[in-house]
């Protein structure tokens, strides 16, 4: 916990940019009946019966102090699509970091191994070395602003009926660009002094044997 804490206490740094990544899934539900608009004093009325149309997996990253965030629409959350996203922040978003400062939750999936399960060893090698690699603790993907920007776009964007993959990434991809246009930053304020105080029951009593 207090690894992640220190990472957001760094100044901002565009060389080395601090990046949040996590994911979600999101189930795509088709109208049976098209929905009747909103008149005045009544508002936009939705059937409750609806036709299951899968599923996509959504990675999102944020670079919390700059106010940038991205995402990505897949049909799964599997190792290679999270290598792809991988490379995608490496190679294309942050293709002039010296390197990326990663903060992901400790899933299985999120490591260098992925990387080799898509790409050939030198280049899973090479992006591997890319990463400044920093994992939340058990139970505590709260620390990961990736996973509270997720919060927001859900409230903000995914609360609605999707139907289609088409139709999600044009959500999101409108959520995303308007965020960016805002230029929204989120500023961490909880540092590991006050984890050691408001969290001490998470951390290891160490009894004396002295006497």
């Amino acid at each position: 916990m207090e690894d992640v804490l220190r990472v957001y206490a760094r100044p901002y740094d565009p060389a080395c940019p601090v990046v949040c990544l996590d994911e979600k899934s999101k189930e795509l539900r088709g109208e049976v009946r098209q929905p009747l608009p909103a008149e005045p004093d009544t508002p936009r009325r939705v059937d409750s019966e609806y036709v299951r149309n899968g599923t996509a997996n959504l990675f999102l990253w944020v670079e919390p102090l700059a106010g940038r965030r991205g995402i990505r629409v897949t049909e799964r959350r599997c190792a290679t699509d999270f290598a792809q996203t991988l490379w995608h922040l490496s190679e294309v978003v942050y293709a002039r970091a010296a390197k990326i400062v990663l903060v992901l939750d400790n899933l299985n999936t999120h490591g260098p191994q992925s990387l080799y399960e898509q790409f050939d060893p030198e280049t899973a090698g090479r992006l591997a070395e890319r990463f400044e690699w920093h994992y939340t603790p058990e139970h505590g993907s709260w620390l990961n602003v990736a996973e509270c920007e997720l919060s927001v776009l859900e409230r903000q964007c995914l609360s609605r009926r999707i139907g289609e993959r088409a139709d999600l990434e044009r959500e999101v991809a409108a959520w995303q660009s308007e965020r960016n246009a805002q230029s929204v930053r989120v500023r961490w304020q909880f540092r590991d002094a006050d984890a050691r105080i408001k969290l001490r029951r998470l951390y290891p009593v160490i009894h004396s044997n002295t006497g």
